[in-house]
């Protein structure tokens, strides 16, 4: 078995599963019908296109720093009126990072792995207005999505690790599995197609698996400058 890692990373991210009218919000996990369309787009296919392949895939996410909810509320006009026309209130999470995997067959993996680092498309976290930054594609591994997720480095940002002051953290992992499975939580957001006239999504079972617990860089780089620091300097060597 082969996963694809993807990093998710950006200013702002939005998820939603559960988006109604004139309220958009986000959910604290990338979707999988989000992480299928950035994939879908990176190989060029249209929302008119058929999903084949792509719906065959397992995915897992792993929370490598949760960020935080912020809330935008946003009206349109029409050039030289006053009133709006449109009035909504949008969720976006601030400054997170996610590590996500797809499991599946590896020659298709290595394709959306080029599609990613190459993509035809330009490639969204969730909304138009929520662009990545950094390297979306990180790798090819082998093993389930589950087994590459849990052998990662820390993937947050340099100055959130350094605020953690422990040599390892324990992430949260959420990840597709099978109805019967203990713990297992049903979600809308499976997609079949994402057609603008037909748009249509089924139910999958997720389970929070975890914590998965990884080495903190950081935390190692600081204790390693500190002792060099100390063996460094003797006041009482001449003595």
């Amino acid at each position: 078995m082969t996963a694809l890692v993807l990093r998710l990373a950006g200013p702002l991210q939005s998820w939603g599963t559960s988006s109604r009218f004139n309220r958009r919000a986000t959910d604290r996990a990338p979707s999988k019908s989000g992480i299928i369309g950035l994939l879908a787009a990176a190989q060029g296919r249209r929302r008119t296109d058929p999903l084949e392949g792509l719906l065959q895939l397992k995915l897992a996410v792993r929370i490598d720093q949760p960020g935080r909810l912020e809330r935008d509320f946003q009206t349109a006009t029409k050039r030289g009126e006053s009133t709006p026309i449109s009035v909504s209130t949008r969720h976006y999470l601030a400054d997170a990072v996610f590590l996500a995997a797809v499991e599946g067959d590896a020659d298709l993996l290595a394709g959306l792995l080029d599609a990613v680092r190459n993509p035809y498309f330009p490639l969204y976290l969730g909304r138009r207005s929520c662009p990545p930054c950094g390297e979306i594609g990180i790798g090819l591994r082998n093993g389930t999505a589950i087994e590459a997720l849990a052998e990662e480095p820390w993937a947050a940002a340099p100055w959130y690790q350094r605020r953690h002051e422990a040599p390892t953290v324990e992430l949260e992992l959420i990840a597709d599995c099978d109805p019967g499975d203990p713990g297992a939580e049903l979600v809308r957001d499976e997609p079949v197609s994402f057609d603008p006239e037909h748009r249509r999504w089924e139910w999958r079972s997720v389970r929070r698996y975890g914590p998965v617990t990884v080495a903190n860089a950081y935390y190692e780089a600081r204790e390693h400058r500190y002792d060099a620091r100390d063996d460094s300097h003797d006041p009482l060597g001449v003595l």
